[in-house]
This record gives C-alpha cells, structure tokens and sequence, in this order.
C-alpha cells in the first residue's frame, strides 16, 4: 500500500544502382538539419533527428540509478530510443565534486540538447556551467536553496526538474511510533551538501519544540560515514538518515555501526532498507525517474524548461525490516509493520 502523509507509482529494399544510391547520398548532405528534423503533424511522434541527451549523477547508488533506470524508461516510452533517434551520454562524478563541474563543462561543450543531473551537486555544476541549454534536475531536495531556481512554479530559465522533498511530519511521526519515548535523534550528514544541511536545520525547527534534541554527526566524505556515527554511540535513541549522497553510497558502513551500536536506522530512502535501515519513508525514485522523463520529453518536443514546473511527489512509500529492527535492538510494532508497503526480512 501507499502510505500517504495525513499532514501534507526502424530493411532498405536493395539498392537499385550505385549511381542512384550515390545520388541519394549527394541529396541527403545537402539537406538542411531542419529538414531532418521533421515531426509528422497527423501524430505528433517524436522528431526522426537525432537527439542527444546527457545524464551525469553526482555518485552511484540504488536511489540515483532508479532515477537513471525512470528517465530512460520514460524516454523510451515517448518514442526517444537509444541508439535509434536518440544518443544517452551517462557519466558518474563517483562523489567528486570537481569531477561534477569537467563532466558539466563536458556536455556543454558537447551542446547536448538537454542535461539531466541527478543530485543537488551534479545539477549545481551544470547550472554553472551552461545558462542556455536545458537543464533538467532529479533527485535535489530543495532546489531553491540549491539557487538553481528561484521558484517552483516554472523558473523562467533554462532549468526545471524534478524534487524529493519530503514533508517532515510524517517523518517524525514514523520516528515517534517505533521509539515512543524518543529523546534524542543522530544525524548523519555531508556539510558540503546542501540538500543535508537544509535538512538538519527543518529537523532541529520540527523537534525543538517537541523536546527531542538533535544531534548533528558531520562526516565529509563517504570513508568519514562509520566515524561520524561511532562518534553518536551512547548519546543517541536513533539515527535518522536523509538522501544525503556521501551517506546513502556508504550505508552498509553505518549499518554496521548500528548493529554494533544498538542504534536504529531510520531512513528517508526506501532502498536504504534493503542495505541496512529499520524503517524509511520516502518517495519512489523510479516513479520520480519518469517523473523527470516526462519533463525531458516536453523540452525535447519544443517546451521551454523556465516554463515547466517542477516536480514534487506526493505520495510516500513505507519499507520496514522487521529483521534490521532485531539486529539493532528493537521491536516494530505490527502497526507499523501492517502500513508498509513491502517488509523486507
């Protein structure tokens, strides 16, 4: 079930002569580029040209891929197909944030006809870098913050995409019902990120007046991930993990700690379950994936990104591992258990 927050898914015939052939080849360099780019206005089907999309992701782990996997899927579905009338470029930044600005400059210089960053610092670089050519975002918490656009209801620029912010509510709420007598929460985090440090302050904001302190664990790259959560043992009833990249592409390291720890895990990535969390809340990346497709489809077919909105789910998916929670010292309750979506033993 989908757990919805209560406060806020091209044969030739063959050749006739070679000089026939030589002359249709003649005919064809000399066509204009606009005339290989024609629409059939009965169908409205997408241009026989070649378009050229480039994805880049700041890092690569099962939520960013998802989001890759959706947008590829959605593009296929519109009738773009890879290697047909469509060229996919996909490179990996693998956490570096200089390597996210080359890879920006890259495409760029490539003149793709539209970028595709998933991740807050991946689409920070390309908005760098390029002020014309479309940039569509995937997977960026608060795109505002980010200052990739000023607005949500259509930036007016080259940029649009796709968000996964979440609402806080539901968040606690999850956080309260498998620790009822919550005191303390530890958070896992990268400070260079943006995304983690919008999140950590709306997380002191939500709890400080329910009287459950926050207890911030910075840690800046993945390799720094055990170290900041060790650094939590003994002072904490729970670490609550965002779709921080560093700390999502190191989970297995934290989930250790917690297991050692007695800590639970609660998470807002659902396939932070499978890698170690007791619980998550979150949104569906694929969904958001095609989500993100849709908007690259519309610019493909003439829009303008400043004129799109961008995108915000609003439905909420519930993962729990009732095997985790055991690992990590607890017990779920069959309340919780009951509202998942999918248990993963």
């Amino acid at each position: 079930m989908l757990y919805q927050s209560r406060f806020g898914h091209f044969n030739f015939s063959k050749a006739l002569l070679l000089g026939g052939v030589c002359t249709a080849i003649l005919t064809g360099c000399n066509q204009s580029a606009q005339d290989t780019s024609t629409t059939d206005s009965a169908t409205g089907d997408a241009a026989t040209a070649m378009k050229t999309v480039a994805i880049t992701a700041i890092v690569e782990h099962p939520a960013l891929d998802d989001v890759r996997k959706g947008v590829i899927d959605e593009l296929n579905e519109a009738g773009f197909k890879d290697g047909e009338n469509l060229t996919v470029n996909f490179q990996s930044a693998q956490g570096n944030t200089a390597t996210a600005g080359q890879i920006a400059k890259q495409f760029v210089a490539d003149n793709s006809d539209v970028i595709i960053a998933i991740g807050t610092p991946s689409a920070q670089s390309v908005a760098a870098a390029t002020s014309s050519i479309p940039l569509v975002f995937s997977a960026v918490t608060d795109p505002v913050a980010a200052k990739l656009v000023t607005k949500l209801d259509g930036s007016g620029t080259n940029v649009t995409g796709g968000s996964d912010a979440l609402p806080y509510e539901p968040q606690i709420e999850l956080m309260r019902q498998i620790i009822p007598n919550l005191k303390n929460v530890g958070y896992v985090y990268s400070p260079g990120e943006v995304n983690s440090t919008t999140i950590l302050n709306n997380l002191k904001e939500k709890l400080t007046p329910l009287g459950i302190n926050v207890l911030e664990a910075p840690a800046q790259r993945s390799t720094d991930i055990a170290m900041a959560a060790r650094s939590l043992e003994g002072k904490v009833d729970m670490i609550y993990t965002s779709t921080d990249n560093n700390v999502v592409s190191a989970y297995e390291s934290l989930y250790q700690v917690a297991k050692e720890s007695k800590i639970p895990l609660i998470a807002s990535d659902t396939s932070s379950v499978e890698r170690g969390a007791v619980a998550a809340l979150g949104v569906d990346y694929y969904a958001l994936g095609r989500e993100t497709g849709k908007i690259v489809v519309r610019i493909l077919n003439g829009e303008k990104a400043g004129a799109i909105p961008v995108y915000t789910p609003q439905m909420l998916d519930l993962y729990v591992s009732p095997t985790h929670a055991k690992e990590q010292g607890i017990t779920l309750s069959q309340a919780v258990i009951d509202k998942a979506k999918e248990v993963v033993e």
